[in-house]
């Protein structure tokens, strides 16, 4: 027997994959909103020593993939259309890496 899953998230999910980066300004909007890292993931310290790790829980998102991706999508347009400088724009070296690959296979 086959069990339907329900996704009560699929048209969220179609319309932030369908979102057009239109001009520089929504592109800018989107790279703020939308961190490049997880804002949650934290080292706790005493005296200079870790003594406890909160690792990142933004996988934890059901619309991690497709938030990520919008911002992406909004850093391509960014660097391609208006010249931004990429180190400037992703702030950690993963979002630099992928932007590079994604460039260099195009």
């Amino acid at each position: 027997m086959k069990l339907h899953k329900l996704n009560l998230l699929y048209p969220i999910r179609q319309t932030l994959n369908t979102i057009k980066i239109s001009n520089h300004k929504q592109a800018e909007l989107l790279c703020q909103l939308i961190p490049g890292t997880c804002p949650f993931a934290r080292n706790i310290k005493f005296f200079n020593h870790v003594i406890a790790h909160i690792p990142p829980l933004c996988k934890l998102n059901p619309l991690y993939e497709e938030l990520m991706g919008l911002r992406f999508r909004a850093l391509c347009y960014l660097a391609a259309y208006k010249h931004q400088r990429l180190d400037a724009l992703a702030k950690n070296t993963l979002a630099l890496v992928l932007i590079k690959q994604h460039i260099n296979h195009s």
